[in-house]
């Protein structure tokens, strides 16, 4: 598959008693494709999955699958501690006919980068699926190292990698040295920069409540490639980046901003909790704020196109 466009990573709406809500589930699905999302990520991060058990896990693939439908590529997240648990969620994506796998390094343990190829292989292996790596150093404490990719690459279904590693030279790397490696946006503040060095999408959870805006911005990139106007929209979303990458609630943000626009998504699991009343107010502020200078740009874009003159060629013969 090609890993393009705007691929968002969806949340896990919960009930008050935390079981997972399957209706407001189906509901965020809709949203996202009626907004134009070019594939979905279900089981990362943002969906809680390190607070779900396997079984929740495994049915979350077939019922996304179900509702999706085929309309876009769905990717399943697969990572676990265990190489042997990684590898079962990525048979189990394969039989619910997942589209392809994100994979990780597993937390905690730190292999080193050989050790890490064998746990990849591995998991791909139960799958055989088309791959988008994760590198997150920062929550796994390993560096997909150019070793590691060079290794990996030479496996056909490793396609993508989504970079999260807040390293922009790790993006001149990237773009310079495995340029046949799709690379993926993983950093929220800095996919204008991604854009300029060639990613061909973005995995950002904005997709869960503005996904109409970053698919506009992802053209603006790839296709306009207007990049001028693509930085207002960049300036425009980065109090709300600062929130997702700084702000140390990025669970509870991505979910409070999904509810702030009516869309069903409950609370966090244990052992998150919620946003405390004056962190729910400032990111409130952001999100108005953010989505009407956006409306704006995206506006005045409409009214320039609008008032291009159509010139009427006239026979002069």
């Amino acid at each position: 598959m090609n890993f393009e466009g705007i691929i968002p990573p969806i949340l896990t709406p919960f009930n008050d008693d935390h079981s997972v809500d399957e209706a407001g589930y189906a509901r965020m699905i809709e949203f996202m494709i009626d907004g134009g999302v070019h594939a979905i990520i279900v089981g990362g991060t943002t969906g809680e999955y390190y607070a779900m058990t396997h079984e929740e896990r495994v049915r979350q693939f077939h019922f996304a699958k179900d509702v999706i439908g085929g309309r876009v590529p769905m990717l399943a997240g697969v990572n676990d501690a265990r190489t042997e648990d990684a590898a079962e969620l990525a048979g189990a994506a394969k039989d619910a006919g997942a589209d392809g796998i994100l994979i990780a390094a597993p937390y905690y343990s730190l292999p080193t980068e050989r050790e890490l190829v064998s746990h990849c292989l591995m998991v791909d292996r139960a799958a055989g699926l088309p791959v988008m790596l994760y590198n997150y150093p920062g929550r796994t404490g390993v560096m997909m190292g150019e070793e590691f990719l060079e290794r990996v690459a030479q496996n056909a279904n490793f396609q993508c990698i989504k970079e999260a590693s807040g390293d922009i030279n790790r993006v001149h790397l990237l773009a310079r040295e495995f340029s046949h490696i799709q690379l993926s946006c993983g950093c929220e503040d800095q996919a204008l920069e991604f854009y300029v060095w060639g990613a061909t999408s973005w995995v950002t959870p904005m997709g869960n409540f503005f996904p109409e805006e970053v698919v506009a911005f992802h053209n603006m990139c790839t296709i306009d490639h207007d990049f001028v106007k693509a930085k207002r929209m960049m300036l425009a979303l980065l109090p709300i980046t600062s929130v997702l990458e700084g702000g140390g609630k990025y669970l509870q943000s991505v979910k409070f901003s999904a509810e702030f626009y009516g869309l069903p998504a409950g609370p966090v699991r244990k052992p998150l909790r919620p946003l405390k009343k004056e962190q729910r107010r400032e990111l409130r502020e952001v999100l108005n704020t953010a989505k009407t200078t956006m409306r704006q740009i995206l506006a005045d874009d409409t009214s320039a196109a609008q008032e291009v003159p159509h010139v009427r060629l006239v026979d002069q013969g």
